[in-house]
């Protein structure tokens, strides 16, 4: 098991074209933890956004009556993927990994198999 540090730091030297990576409690929206980011990315703002996101995916799975997991979300910009993963373990419902990713640079496949892979690491 790994801390928020290590597997961020994880997150960012791991998966290739990873620009900011962030654990986000999504009842709060505050991030317990990031790394990366910069002028252009502010993963403050970005953890508190994505909660929105978040909350509106589950809201209307709740609507539609789907008994289904989300396991991430993608949202693809111009120049970026941006990933949010849902985190599934008894210690760690309502949290998710948020990774911020060039689009020229990032396997987006890979970034998900290593998301998946830290997040069954990470110990919250």
């Amino acid at each position: 098991m790994v801390n928020v540090e290590t597997a961020l730091k994880e997150a960012t030297t791991l998966i290739e074209g990873a620009i900011g990576a962030a654990l986000v409690d999504y009842g709060s929206g505050m991030a317990l933890g990031t790394i990366g980011g910069g002028k252009d990315l502010d993963l403050a703002v970005a953890a508190a956004g994505n909660t929105d996101v978040v909350r509106a995916k589950v809201r209307t799975m709740e609507l539609l009556g789907l008994k289904d997991e989300i396991e991430d979300i993608l949202i693809t910009l111009g120049s970026q993927y941006h990933l949010i993963r849902l985190m599934k373990g008894r210690t760690s419902v309502g949290f998710f990994l948020y990774l911020a990713l060039d689009k020229k640079r990032a396997n987006l496949a890979m970034a998900r198999h290593q998301l998946k892979k830290i997040e069954a690491e990470l110990e919250i």
